[in-house]
């Protein structure tokens, strides 16, 4: 428990000294000094000097040993998968991004070949062999794993990742562990921990791009479903969208269409501008009004249901519409007969769904190689 103690304060405050570690953690120097030189002995830290010109005492510095571990995070989308490396400290040390066109066409083994070549590039880039493969690997996608049938459902866009083994599959390509996640509920990690949501234990964070859904963080928990399928509020009924229809599987095997999703998504937008690009079409007045509407109308669906403190919103639409559109579907949300949430933009920099799975992957792999038990 104080190594893992030690190691933790190392992450969060970077190197400190064996006197502020004693202090913070409330062991004695001498205590504090055999647990650092046992830590040290395992090649968890490692000692550095003090930075010359700085005023005190000279002092060693004590670290995390960045080599310790690596881990990998992925983002899919149809197009194709991003990857980040980063080392257990979680500086990103390598990134990369293969094109789904750029591996073979056998839908069958293309998901893992396509995988697979985006962690060994960017491990390539973060000057690493593939003999040193990534402790912890997580993949962000659209859609949920089913934790029932191992089957990943509400994402019928991404062919060839519906296979009930592929998590093992993929483990077995990459030579580690591999966790799949859906993509909104890592951004919403992402935002809890470094963005908007910090400080608050019940939220929601609505994704509004070419696809739509929402993660609900209720009392700090990830709320999922029976089959993985809560916040998927794309195929959420309101007036004025056709219902998504199909029949039983049809998330899982067809783009069954209609819901929320064909009001407010990229294409969506796009339609109601003529098919202008998107920040056109949401510099045009009359759109942004429009687009602020059908936001308001499925946020109030999901205030009615989980009575968010806050409401984080995300994605190409929120994040193109900016301060405008956040102002106007505030607008829209006043005076309703429902709870009145904070209603946030994400100020997260770079791809929230990787910076979410490398949060996953870095928690997962300490768990593990912090463990000197």
């Amino acid at each position: 428990m104080n190594d893992r103690a030690a190691l933790d304060l190392l992450v969060a405050h970077g190197p400190l000294t064996r006197t502020r570690i004693s202090e913070l953690t409330g062991l004695s120097k001498p205590t504090a000094s055999q647990l650092l030189g046992r830590l040290a002995d395992m090649g968890l830290v490692r000692t550095r000097s003090k930075e010359r010109g700085k005023p005190g005492p000279s002092a060693l510095l004590y670290e995390i040993e960045p080599s310790a571990a690596h881990v990998a995070a992925l983002s899919a989308d149809p197009q194709g998968v991003s990857a980040a490396v980063a080392d257990i400290t979680g500086t990103v040390v390598g990134r990369a991004r293969v094109e789904a066109d750029a591996v073979a066409e056998d839908v069958r083994h293309r998901t893992a070949q396509l995988v697979k070549e985006a962690v060994d590039s960017a491990l390539r880039d973060a000057g690493l062999g593939p003999h040193e493969p990534p402790h912890t690997t997580v993949i962000g996608t659209p859609g949920a794993i089913d934790p029932r049938s191992g089957e990943l459902r509400y994402a019928p866009h991404l062919p060839g990742w519906h296979s009930r083994t592929l998590r093992a599959e993929l483990a077995e390509v990459l030579g580690t562990p591999v966790t799949i996640e859906n993509d909104v509920n890592l951004a919403a990690m992402a935002e809890q921990h470094e963005g908007a949501a910090q400080d608050h234990d019940n939220f929601a964070l609505v994704w509004v791009d070419d696809g739509t859904g929402a993660a609900i963080v209720v009392d700090g928990t990830l709320l999922r479903g029976a089959t993985g399928g809560a916040g998927e509020i794309g195929y959420m009924p309101l007036p004025g969208a056709p219902l998504a229809r199909g029949g039983p599987g049809a998330y899982a095997a067809a783009d069954a269409g209609g819901g929320f999703q064909s009001l407010v998504s990229v294409p969506a937008v796009r339609d109601l501008a003529g098919g202008r690009a998107l920040a056109d079409a949401l510099a045009d007045a009359s759109v942004r009004e429009e687009t602020a509407r059908r936001l308001a109308a499925g946020i109030a669906a999901v205030v009615a249901v989980v009575d968010p403190e806050l409401v984080v919103l995300s994605g190409a639409v929120p994040q193109t519409g900016g301060e405008e559109l956040r102002k106007l579907v505030e607008r829209e949300l006043t005076g309703l007969a429902l709870p009145r949430p904070l209603l946030r933009l994400s100020d997260l920099d770079g791809d929230p769904i990787l910076t979410g799975a490398l949060l996953s992957a870095l928690a997962q792999a300490r768990d593990e190689v912090f463990d000197t038990a």
